[in-house]
């Protein structure tokens, strides 16, 4: 076998690896975005732990299908594609719905989150979603309210038998 097929078999195995152990992978078309817009992306993926990269589709597809993702349409997979995986389910499709909102350049084709497949509008519905710190904040408080009643109302019983 020639030197470009083993490479290439080795890329798809390493393409595998990283899409297995991914939570969330939202897949992408970058076509039209400058140098400087890209540099952009690629720092905010890196700051909230995302990996972006762009592979050729071929061995995008290949790689799916090897880790068994079914139930995508192929013609996804026209023209330039780029995908964000993550282990934070909501990462990716938020950084990418933001920046395509921005830039109106980009346009989202389709995720796989916890082994779903899920189109353009869920992925948007997706990226609404807050921040996982975000989350826990509001939580928090929804939590703090009732326990702040509780103690304002043992504090005004102590002050009347005072």
């Amino acid at each position: 076998m020639s030197a470009n097929i083993e490479a290439k078999k080795k890329l798809v195995a390493d393409i595998q690896e990283q899409l297995k152990n991914a939570k969330s992978m939202v897949f992408v078309d970058y076509r039209g975005i400058t140098v400087t817009e890209d540099t952009e992306l690629r720092r905010a993926f890196r700051e909230a732990g995302v990996t972006y990269k762009v592979f050729k589709n071929r061995l995008l597809i290949k790689a799916l299908d090897n880790i068994g993702v079914t139930g995508y349409d192929p013609k996804m997979f026209e023209g330039t594609t780029a995908v964000a995986f993550s282990e934070d389910e909501v990462a990716p499709a938020r950084i990418f719905c933001e920046t395509a909102e921005k830039l109106k350049k980009m346009d989202v084709k389709f995720a796989i989150v916890n082994g779903e497949i899920m189109d353009k509008a869920n992925v948007e519905a997706l990226a609404k979603i807050p921040s996982k710190p975000v989350l826990i904040s509001m939580l928090m408080s929804v939590l703090q309210g009732p326990m702040s009643a509780v103690a304002r109302a043992l504090n005004e019983i102590a002050k009347k038998q005072a």
